[in-house]
């Protein structure tokens, strides 16, 4: 089968990916290349405003799924909701129509210290930072819970702090609930999770991504 990626704005995506831009993340300013699209065909996609049939109807024919939906923060005021909406409600409720549409596996784009707060870590700096936008954390980790609960098999991935150039280090897998701290390539973050989607070590599991120094770990999920 082919890459189908759901998208709010269908037009839009396909001229934003084929550019080069400049692009404000929150606090970050980064420079983003365009992206090879040929052979994905993008369909509507947007938790925000399409009920629970609508969502199964996107994910028809889909066996796997890799979601990775994040609020855009903006208006100090609106980030909580938004992060409600689209990492916490949102994500649940495409969880949900993943499972009703037949999809088999299920890999999750979330955070390092998601889980913070269960391993002393709320008072660290990158949770702190983090977490000041829209409490997404918190918002993430009931799509994570939701997620194990749901029967499906699934890995989570959680990367450090986002970057779009290319990797200047090499991966590091770590466990669940280990890493605080750290930096990782988007390129890097999407290699994991198409690795993800069929080896078997990754099977519901938490995964915990950054680049780090030496040789890393490879993509090995038994290291997690």
């Amino acid at each position: 089968g082919g890459v189908v990626a759901g998208v709010r704005n269908v037009a839009k995506a396909e001229k934003t990916l084929s550019e080069a831009s400049t692009v404000v993340r929150g606090a970050m300013v980064q420079q983003v290349g365009a992206v090879a699209t040929a052979g994905v065909q993008f369909k509507p996609l947007d938790v925000t405003t399409m009920d629970a049939d609508a969502l199964k109807g996107a994910l028809a024919g889909s066996d796997k799924l890799v979601i990775a939906l994040g609020f855009v923060p903006g208006n100090p005021l609106k980030m909580d909701s938004a992060a409600h909406a689209v990492d916490n409600v949102g994500t649940v409720a495409l969880v949900g129509a993943a499972k009703a549409a037949g999809v088999k596996k299920v890999v999750l784009v979330s955070s390092i210290l998601t889980n913070g707060r269960a391993w002393g870590q709320e008072s660290s700096p990158g949770f702190q930072v983090t977490n000041a936008f829209g409490h997404v954390l918190d918002e993430k980790l009931v799509a994570e819970n939701a997620l194990k609960a749901s029967g499906l098999d699934y890995t989570i991935v959680r990367p450090g702090g986002l970057k779009a150039k290319p990797p200047t280090g090499p991966l590091v897998i770590s466990k669940e609930d280990t890493l605080n701290s750290g930096e990782v390539s988007r390129d890097l973050v999407a290699d994991v999770c198409v690795a993800a989607l069929t080896d078997a070590k990754a099977k519901n599991k938490v995964v915990e991504i950054i680049e780090g120094e030496g040789s890393g770990t490879g993509m090995d999920f038994g290291k997690a």
